[in-house]
């Protein structure tokens, strides 16, 4: 039982950057901001958590490096997917810090993303037995991201993208520490276990009025489940870059 509640309290420490910014959605409806559109408040005030997490050393500045660059990942892909000639989803509130129809705190989701898997990986000490060649999985990524933007007028070739990730990963595993016992799983289990998770916080956010889906304009739907896949796609890419900085750039130095 002791193990179990450091684990959760050890999750939620991973999860502070994206707990902080729920708890943004959630605020951001029933408090007063000041003359400030809602979306303009999400994007300064995820601006000063970062801040503060830099500040008190909750993240490095390698850390930092890599969250910013899941920040312009997703943006790029939310201008994409908001394009009027896609519409596979929208931003209807007004706001100043915005290009084009996507408001900028938008990357900052995709964000909570890599961080939470940045800092999970440092506080449970994560160890990955039997990976693949780091190159390989830069050219899977980068295949699951494009097909972001082509599945939408070519083949939708992400189950055959997920079936490779389980066939490259089979034999990998993580080990992880809740105190001093070292505790292990298969990465792929883990990359579900993280899809799934990030799919009911994406309906909460949803219901929060971050985003609309074209089915939730009028009404607030539930997320369709098949948002999954797109979500293992995305932790597939933010893992291989996370990986570069705790497990392959360590060992580069390392031997260097």
């Amino acid at each position: 039982m002791k193990e179990f509640i450091i684990f959760g309290l050890k999750q939620a420490r991973a999860s502070v950057f994206a707990g902080s910014f729920f708890a943004l959605l959630f605020l951001s409806n029933h408090i007063p901001l000041f003359g400030f559109y809602r979306y303009d408040f999400l994007f300064l005030s995820a601006l000063a958590i970062q801040t503060v997490l830099y500040l008190t050393h909750l993240e490095t500045k390698d850390e930092v490096k890599v969250i910013f660059l899941f920040h312009i990942i997703g943006f790029i892909l939310e201008l994409y997917k908001t394009n009027p000639a896609i519409g596979s989803w929208s931003y209807p509130e007004a706001g100043f810090f915005k290009i084009g129809t996507v408001p900028l705190y938008s990357g900052f989701m995709y964000a909570a993303v890599g961080s939470y898997i940045s800092q999970a990986w440092k506080i449970f000490k994560l160890e990955l037995t039997r990976l693949p060649r780091y190159v390989w999985s830069i050219v899977l990524g980068m295949c699951m991201y494009i097909n972001f933007f082509t599945h939408h007028f070519l083949y939708d070739v992400r189950w055959i993208l997920i079936a490779a990730v389980f066939v490259f990963y089979w034999k990998t595993k993580v080990t992880f520490f809740v105190i001093d016992k070292p505790r292990s799983m298969p990465l792929n289990l883990s990359f579900v276990l993280i899809a799934f998770f990030i799919w009911i916080a994406e309906n909460i956010s949803t219901y929060f009025g971050a985003w609309k889906y074209p089915d939730q304009i009028h009404t607030w739907n539930v997320v369709s489940s098949a948002k999954i896949t797109s979500w293992f796609s995305m932790v597939i890419i933010s893992f291989i870059i996370v990986a570069y900085l705790k497990h392959y750039k360590k060992d580069v130095l390392k031997n260097s």
